[in-house]
């Protein structure tokens, strides 16, 4: 039999000892054994520690984000490999697609993510806060990546997906993992480990598994680490409880399974698309990974008076769902994970008729295609009925990790909000309506206690990802029962593995701490325009005062002539009586435009491609006719930008600080100018 080895310290090592023993949820075969005995996980640590912390720390968000790209196309030249693999767990192709290529998805959302980040190992978090009125004193936040592990506990129903989507997090933040799948599957997370190392494209230290126990691995984390958990509530409960976890102060996120909900609004009737959608998302959720997600859909809420049809629909609908062996291309659900989880999931059923009574499905038979009962982990979707979920608490309590779920009726949607509270916090939840009252009053009524909502009607359905599918840059999470953290979130996930520190001194000191030019500190003033400087000669703090402009009534009107805009405060006839002005104003757009003929060099070709964008504009004092402006223009920042290919013009993104400035030496405007420039030719 197999033995799956571990990738710790820059070796595979198999644990000692016969181990656990893992089975093929098809055909119920033993395939491997896993373990983890003998290993040092405190050397782990500290492998990571120092061994791939510091190599990522010192990339910029671009390059890890480069490496993350690269790593991504990698895994997709053997998806086929993964795919044959994945049919041991019992998944369907549908059901690996999700798993492996959605894994993989998530590595190329957090690469193309990269250009929200500066070109830096850290960043700034947030807007500056001036701290003095003379501008000498000022704070910020910065976000430094930790220095220790991100420790990976992750579950058996996404063996690839539950890696990727978190490792994906944690390197673009510049710090390593130790990934810990679920046993029952790690057979298939072994195989991409083992192709993610033999790209090397990952640095030393950065990525290493344990296939087995995670022993006392939990005893040697300290404060700069964090851990991630994904699985029961009970099991994330005791870990998160753990002595040194506590005394650490470690950051722990937890992902638990949790009582989702579904409702059908009370507008929806038979016929309408939103009455399909609502059957064709129950049945998906219900046989998809044959029930074995976080996310799927435990509880269904109908409005009272359609019961008894979306009962009948919800039959017919799930009549239609062929069972057997995931090869067939026929089958439309596999098996569960193992046997382990079926008997699992049968007692927990069992505990859900304490209230509830099955209404489709079988807990002792099932009909399969090419395939045996008797060996496979195969169940029927089983689906209850609790005509009292009010007074019933097992529905809201127990879940039943299969394809298993309750049929409920409701009054109204007040009390539809009520019951999904009584889960007591989920990842997600979906309401299914085409009218926007009942929209807003669920999504605002049940938000607090949802990681997650979908509003699904057919407006959105074609392009929907669905009840049970977290995307890459929204939060996967949820409060109370679901665990309380967050997992992906785009920037927001990045940041939980770097330190907030609030930093405060001079303009100057910030800026030379954060690579970011800031409001009051000093520039670089020489006699070459910043124009005509390619990228790499062009410093943070580079810095332009031009001549000045005297702003005329006869350019005012020009200037509306010209855009059309006639609005009464640029118009000299306007009476001004109880307006916010003195007299003729000049337009915004006007002064940001005569800004530009002021600080753009332009009689001549110079590195500068083209005018990227304006953020972050504000006009912030009237300028009447007979005012002078000047602008100070200043390096802000440099992004700098990988060539797509050979022909690609080198280049990179500069943000540039414009600071308009009247005849008082007061700002009466101010943006950040964004243009792409060109690098020197290597």
């Amino acid at each position: 039999m197999v033995a799956l080895e571990n990738y710790i310290l820059g070796s595979w090592i198999k644990g000692d000892g016969d181990g656990q023993q893992l089975y093929h949820a098809v055909t119920g075969e033993a395939i491997a054994r896993a373990s983890t005995k003998g290993l040092d996980f405190a050397s782990v640590l500290n492998y990571a520690r120092t061994k791939g912390n510091p190599t990522l720390r010192k990339m910029s968000f671009h390059e890890r984000g480069v490496m993350l790209r690269a790593l991504a196309l990698h895994l997709r030249e053997h998806l086929d490999a993964f795919y044959r693999i994945s049919y041991q767990t019992g998944a369907t192709k549908a059901d690996s697609w999700v798993d492996i290529e959605g894994g993989i998805g998530n590595l190329f959302s957090y690469a193309s993510l990269r250009r929200k980040f500066p070109d830096t190992p850290y960043c700034l978090d947030g807007e500056n806060h001036p701290l003095g009125k003379a501008n000498t004193f000022m704070g910020h936040h910065l976000l430094i990546p930790k220095e220790g592990v991100a420790v990976h506990i992750n579950a058996f129903n996404f063996p690839v997906w539950g890696m990727l989507e978190k490792i994906a997090v944690n390197l673009l933040a510049g710090v390593p993992a130790i990934v810990k799948p679920a046993t029952v599957t790690s057979f298939l997370t072994e195989a991409v480990v083992k192709e993610i190392v033999a790209s090397g494209i990952l640095p030393d230290g950065a990525l290493q598994l344990l296939c087995g126990s995670a022993g006392d691995l939990l005893d040697h984390v300290g404060s700069q680490d964090v851990v991630t958990f994904t699985g029961s509530a009970s099991t994330g409960l005791m870990l998160k409880s753990g002595k040194r976890i506590l005394q650490e102060n470690v950051p722990f996120t937890m992902e638990a399974d949790s009582l989702n909900c579904i409702v059908l609004g009370e507008d929806v009737k038979p016929g309408m698309p939103e009455w399909d959608l609502f059957i064709k998302e129950v049945r998906k959720e219900m046989t998809t990974k044959c029930g074995q997600k976080c996310t799927a859909i435990r509880r269904i809420f109908v409005p009272e008076n359609k019961l008894e049809d979306v009962q009948i629909a919800l039959g017919k609908a799930l009549a239609q769902t062929t069972i057997g062996n995931p090869l067939n291309e026929k089958v439309r659900m596999g098996s569960l994970a193992g046997e382990t989880q079926r008997r699992e999931v049968k007692e927990q059923i069992r505990k859900l008729l304490a209230s509830s009574q099955i209404i489709y499905g079988s807990l002792d038979s099932v009909e399969l295609i090419d395939a045996d009962a008797q060996k496979g982990a195969f169940m029927s979707p089983i689906l209850l009925l609790n005509e009292q979920p009010l007074s019933s608490k097992e529905v809201h309590e127990v879940e039943a990790f299969g394809p298993v779920s309750t049929l409920m009726p409701y009054t109204s949607t007040a009390e539809a909000i009520a019951l999904a509270k009584m889960g007591k916090g989920s990842l997600v939840s979906s309401i299914v309506t085409a009218d926007k009252n009942i929209a807003k009053e669920y999504v605002l009524g049940a938000g607090m206690y949802h990681g997650r909502i979908l509003i699904l009607n057919d407006a959105c359905a074609k392009e929907s990802t669905g009840h049970g599918s977290p995307l890459p840059l929204l939060v996967h999470g949820g409060p109370g029962r679901a665990g309380g953290g967050e997992e992906m979130g785009g920037m927001r996930g990045v940041k939980h593995y770097m330190q907030r520190v609030a930093i405060q001194g001079s303009p100057d000191m910030i800026t030379a701490v954060s690579n970011v030019f800031q409001p009051g500190a000093t520039g670089n003033t020489d006699t070459i325009h910043p124009f005509k400087k390619y990228f790499e000669e062009l410093g943070v703090g580079d810095q332009l005062i031009t001549e000045k402009r005297l702003i005329t009534s006869a350019d005012i009107d020009r200037f509306a002539d010209l855009s059309g805009d006639h609005f009464y405060a640029h118009l000299t006839k306007t009476d001004f009586a109880g307006t916010m002005f003195e007299r003729q104003v000049a337009h915004g757009y006007f002064i940001i435009s005569a800004a530009a003929g002021l600080f753009v060099d332009s009689y001549e070709k110079n590195p500068v491609l083209l005018n990227y964008g304006i953020d972050e504009l504000r006009f912030t004092k009237p300028v009447y006719p007979g005012a002078e402006i000047h602008i100070r223009f200043t390096c802000k920042e440099k992004i700098s930008q990988e060539q797509k290919d050979p022909t690609d013009i080198p280049k990179g993104i500069v943000k540039w600080l414009v600071e308009i400035i009247d005849e008082t030496e007061e700002i009466v405007g101010v943006a950040t100018i964004l243009t792409m420039v060109e690098r020197k030719v290597q």
